[in-house]
């Protein structure tokens, strides 16, 4: 199970009511809610691997460099954190070496990369694991990674993490009309304000969908606009071919990586805190023993059964 843990985070922070904080009234609703998310999710699914994937880096550069629009408008106007630093609400920012104390503590691998994103991290440790995958985010651009063949699912949030959508090939074919791969070409054709990606003008994404079933891919469509006897409209193909500047380098960005390279750790699911001290320690230093004795209950239990 790899969990992209911002995202997660994220979704904590504006579930659980910001009156949960700790004695010294620091706010800890991230905290807390993404305990308890992990502690749901290890309950239900009592996976053998754990990983909490990171972001390193959550605008690289390398991706800027292709599509400079790229996440430009989560840039904060100011920060001491410097030019690039992500906007980020001004009480969820504190918490969030708290959450990696917490994850540390527990015993819960952590792993993010310079230079590349949490999704870099979760399309490398998908391509290289042997058995089932299952990627907890509220990220539909990870829906490129789901291989019923592989078995590699998304579990989408819908209401904390105790009813998730399974995202499967089924699923994504009667949503979208397109398997794992082509959800990669229909974002980057369609494009994703939420993420600074223009997609080609005039391309909605019923359109895309379309334009995939007939053709393949993108390279099957890019074809198709040289091809005279294609059955694309006249508007289709002059948007397509204006576009071709963005179709070259968008694949790069909106695909995640799957060649990070990964620093040595133990995925395994613990068994209990790894290390019971500063688990205690976090708990009465920041309030949270109910969310710790939770996680560790359902920990023990793990092993048990």
């Amino acid at each position: 199970m790899l969990l992209d843990t911002a995202s997660l985070y994220f979704r904590a922070y504006f579930g659980v009511p910001d009156s949960v904080r700790a004695p010294d009234g620091t706010p800890v609703n991230a905290v807390r809610g993404l305990l308890d998310f992990i502690a749901r999710l290890v309950q239900d699914h009592r996976p053998d691997d754990l990983v909490a994937c990171m972001d390193a880096d959550w605008r690289p550069h390398w991706r800027v460099e292709l599509i400079p629009s790229y996440k430009a408008h989560r840039v904060a106007q100011e920060s001491e954190a410097g030019p690039d630093a992500e906007e980020v609400p001004d009480t969820l920012a504190p918490q969030v070496p708290i959450i990696e104390a917490a994850l540390d503590a527990f015993g819960i691998a952590r792993v993010g990369v310079a230079g590349y994103e949490a999704d870099d991290v979760i399309g490398t440790l998908t391509a290289r694991a042997t058995g089932p995958v299952d990627i907890v985010t509220g990220d539909r651009d990870l829906y490129q990674l789901v291989d019923d063949a592989r078995q590699r699912r998304v579990l989408y949030p819908l209401k904390g993490v105790g009813t998730l959508q399974v995202t499967d090939e089924a699923w994504l074919r009667e949503k979208y009309g397109v398997d794992g791969p082509g959800y990669a070409d229909l974002a980057l054709l369609r494009g994703d304000p939420s993420d600074g990606l223009p997609g080609v003008p005039g391309i909605g994404e019923k359109t895309a969908a379309k334009l995939l079933a007939q053709y393949g891919d993108l390279a099957g469509i890019m074809a198709a606009v040289e091809d005279p006897r294609s059955k694309l409209t006249p508007a289709q193909r002059k948007r397509l071919d204006d576009s071709r500047p963005y179709v070259a380098v968008a694949p790069k960005v909106v695909k995640v990586a799957a060649d990070v390279p990964l620093p040595p750790f133990d995925p395994a699911l613990p068994s209990g805190p790894a290390h019971p001290e500063m688990v205690e320690a976090l708990a009465h230093r920041w309030g949270l023993g109910g969310a710790v004795a939770r996680l560790s209950s359902v920990l023990d239990r793990d092993v048990l059964t």
